[in-house]
This record gives structure tokens, sequence and C-alpha cells, in this order.
């Protein structure tokens, strides 16, 4: 007996910050990411955003194009809520300068593991980091308002 074939999903009829798990009055820090449309769907979805970053953010929006610019990841795991991620953004295609492999390579060494690819725009990719859920700690803080 064949295996049964599922239809693929539809996400087309989902905004971005849908794909990107936001949710309401979630701690958010972009690092980098310079586009004011995404900004703009930020801001309609959660009032705390920032440009720099904090403790107990939510999400994490890292732009990168080096392997230097993962050395980050390290530092701003530390800036997560255990349930939290990091998205790094990256341009793709023949304009990419770098690979999937070179993210979570340097996502493992930062303690993360890679869970989700998402088409950020017409020219970059965004993958999700996040801490794995055995190194987990139990947290309340889901990195909303006024978990600081």
């Amino acid at each position: 007996m064949a295996p049964r074939a599922f239809p693929e999903r539809d996400y087309s009829h989902r905004t971005l910050v849908d794909k990107l798990g936001v949710a309401n009055d979630a701690r958010v820090c972009i690092l980098g990411v310079d586009d004011a449309g995404f900004r703009q769907q930020l801001e309609s979805r959660t009032t705390d955003v920032s440009s720099r970053a904090r403790k107990n953010c939510a999400l994490i929006f890292l732009a990168a194009d080096s392997t230097a610019e993962l050395s980050r990841l390290r530092r701003l795991r530390e800036d997560i809520v255990q349930a939290g991620a990091i998205w790094v953004v990256s341009r793709k295609g023949k304009a990419a300068t770098l690979r999937d492999t070179d993210v979570i390579a340097a996502a493992r060494r930062a303690g993360l593991v890679d869970n989700k690819v998402v088409a950020f725009s017409q020219t970059h990719t965004a993958l999700r980091l996040v801490i794995p859920r055995a190194q987990r700690t139990p947290d309340t803080k889901r990195g909303t308002k006024g978990a600081d």
C-alpha cells in the first residue's frame, strides 16, 4: 500500500508577521533589517518594537550577510525568552552571501537549533533559531509587555 499523500498547505493568505509568529504585544527587536514595510506590519501587531538588543524578547530579527555577523547569536540567545526565537534574515538566490548551512552551523555553536524557514521578501529569506526544548528552563515570561 502506497503512503497516503497529503495536500500541501497553502500559506499564501497569511501575512508576513503571521508566518513569523509575531503575537499581539510581543516584545520584538529588529537588528539591521532595513525594511519599512516590515516594521510597519510589526507595529500594527505590537507597540513593543526596538531597534536595539534588549532582554526578554519574544522575537529578534537579525540581518546577516556574512558569517562574521552571525557571531552575535551567542549573546542574542541570552536576550530571548525561553520559548522565543531569533530570525536570521539574509539575501537569497544569486545575491546570497550566506548559505543556510552557515547559519545552521553558527546557530549550533551558539546553542540554538533551526526549525523553520520563511520567504521574508522577494529578495530575502528568514531562518528561525530557537533554544532546544531540552535546554529550556521554565519561565513565565512570554516576551510580552510587562515581562521585565
